[in-house]
């Protein structure tokens, strides 16, 4: 490839990305359409051209056919010459083989080497050009008698007026289909590639104003096409990021109405912990307490806000864990850390990919949830089994025999910071239930909550 050809390959390719999509489609449309009409009018011209002159050499072959017949064995000479005139009958000819029988008068029409061929038999007839009298001419030259040839020849000026006036019709009209096509393209882009138009302007207004809320219009059902799936796309896109939005200021805003209250309690008792010497000792143990809890219960929220902030697990840490030990051990914890509140375990084997330490929060989160709500002596019922629907389903679940859950309270029981009436007395951050939801999708696991039959709560965790 020569260096001024890639010249202009570099040139050209910042000139396309430079045009907007609408006019390089309606560019191309008109080029397309040009190329066709071009096509279109050059095979229509030679259609017309070789019609025009198909006529024209079956009058030739008329009047040589004529000639013949009227002069059946002329000898070398002119039969006719009046074809200068426009409407006047071919000029006609014989010519012999041996130029030494030509007659003492010159020929009307010219004669060459072909033409003593053909009168010779060593060529087949044939049509020539010409120009008679500083006219356009056709001449035809066939075989005649033995060793002797007969030309006729007519004026063509009708013909190339006809091609030169179907030439410049053609050219017109191709103009014509050019400019239509211009419009029409212009017309379809336009048209075709207006939502794609309303997609971008509501995407550079969200970029301009950070608000997820702006929509692109659609148009009525039963008119969809590709482009209006793709607006629509971008509608359900938008709606699944203004939810995104709305739960992130959501959990800044409980979160930062969650720490506020710690951290008060935090700045109080340490202001009094630093006026330590006009308090008793009593006073001074019971505050360092009071901080000591206070800072346990803020780390621990903490954790939970960063652990919710993570939306998958990461995948060099998942692995193929055996969950009834893994249940054992957190029941084991539970025992620990709610004595008063026996726990009851039955498992089967099962093994499922996930990681260890996500699964082993889920679990204590659970057990920990039906301990707190679960009266002194009340057992918390926990069932490992494989469920025989499928290959590779297992259920857990975790049930207590407190209060239940109220209707009002299931639907909202697994969102953040979410607490029900009466578990506002009771410890926690209201992030527990979230945070074992957000470790079971991760885990391709679903987790729901219902009321126990008897009373009491039930939670169903499904791999």
């Amino acid at each position: 490839m020569s260096a001024a050809r890639r010249g202009r390959r570099r040139l050209g390719a910042p000139w396309r990305r430079r045009r907007p999509l609408r006019t390089r489609l309606a560019l191309a449309a008109t080029a397309a359409v040009a190329l066709v009409a071009v096509g279109v009018c050059t095979a229509a011209f030679f259609v017309v051209r070789s019609a025009l002159y198909e006529q024209l050499n079956l009058s030739l072959t008329q009047s040589a056919r004529l000639a013949a017949q009227r002069n059946p064995d002329s000898g070398p000479d002119t039969l006719a010459g009046e074809c200068r005139f426009l409407a006047a009958p071919a000029c006609a000819e014989v010519v012999p083989a041996d130029p030494s029988n030509d007659p003492a008068a010159p020929y009307l029409l010219p004669v060459d080497a072909a033409t003593r061929a053909v009168a010779a038999g060593r060529r087949a007839p044939f049509y020539t050009d010409i120009v008679h009298a500083g006219h356009p001419t056709r001449m035809l030259t066939t075989d005649y008698a033995k060793g002797r040839a007969l030309q006729v020849a007519l004026r063509a000026d009708t013909v190339e007026d006809g091609i030169e006036e179907a030439a410049w019709w053609l050219a017109l009209i191709g103009a014509a289909g050019v400019l239509v096509a211009a419009g029409l393209g212009y017309w379809v882009s336009r048209t075709g590639l207006a939502p794609v138009t309303r997609l971008t302007a509501t995407a550079e207004r969200i970029a301009a104003t950070r608000d997820p809320r702006h929509r692109i219009e659609l148009p009525p059902p039963g008119r969809e096409d590709e482009i209006t799936r793709l607006a629509g796309s971008f509608n359900t896109m938008l709606g699944e990021l203004e939810q995104s939005v709305t739960a992130q200021r959501r959990l800044v805003a409980d979160a930062s109405h969650e720490l506020r209250t710690p951290l008060t309690a935090l700045r109080t008792n340490a202001e009094l912990l630093a006026r330590g010497e006009r308090l008793t000792a009593e006073q001074r143990e019971r505050a360092s307490l009071a901080l000591g809890r206070q800072l346990r219960e803020v780390t621990g929220l903490v954790n939970d806000l960063i652990e919710l902030a993570r939306d998958e697990e990461p995948q060099p840490l998942v692995e193929q864990v055996r969950l009834a030990p893994l249940v054992e051990h957190c029941a084991e914890a539970a025992r620990a850390h709610w004595p008063s509140v026996p726990v009851r375990v039955r498992v089967d084997e099962v093994v499922v990919p996930g990681v260890p330490a996500r699964l082993t929060r889920l679990v204590s989160n659970l057990l920990d949830n039906a301990a707190k709500f679960s009266p002194a002596g009340a057992p918390v019922e926990v069932e490992l089994a494989v469920l025989g629907g499928g290959a590779g389903r297992a259920e857990l679940t975790v049930r207590d025999h407190g209060p239940g859950i109220a209707a009002e309270d299931l639907p909202y029981v697994f969102d953040r910071f979410y607490r029900a009436g009466a578990a506002r007395a009771l410890p926690g951050s209201g992030l527990g239930l979230a945070m074992a939801r957000q470790i079971a999708r991760a885990h391709a696991a679903e987790l729901v909550a219902e009321p126990a039959p008897g009373g009491g709560a039930l939670f169903r965790l499904t791999f």
